[in-house]
């Protein structure tokens, strides 16, 4: 879970790839660095992804089976939403519960 700025988005076959600027991680099991690249499927029923934009985002990460894929990955029916001070506050308290 981490909170994140929209810096841009490409089309890549049948995902999006967004390049995010990381701005707080709330709970994470890998570490993540200042950027980082976040795929969506072009599928995924998330609320639409906007450059400029400050999002809360719960993804995971995927590696395949010969280890040469790791990235970032937000599934249908993950987590993305508008950031604002309440929902940064109730990730911050779910964290610390977890």
């Amino acid at each position: 879970v981490f909170h994140g700025r929209i810096l841009a988005q490409r089309l890549v076959g049948q995902e999006t790839r967004f390049e995010v600027e990381v701005k707080a991680a709330y709970r994470q099991r890998s570490p993540l660095v200042s950027r980082e690249y976040l795929w969506v499927p072009n599928t995924c029923g998330c609320p639409p992804l906007r450059e400029g934009g400050e999002y809360v985002l719960m993804a995971r990460r995927h590696v395949n089976h010969e280890h040469t894929l790791n990235r970032i990955l937000l599934q249908d029916g993950g987590y993305a939403r508008p950031w604002t001070p309440r929902e940064a506050r109730l990730v911050r308290e779910a964290a610390r519960h977890c």
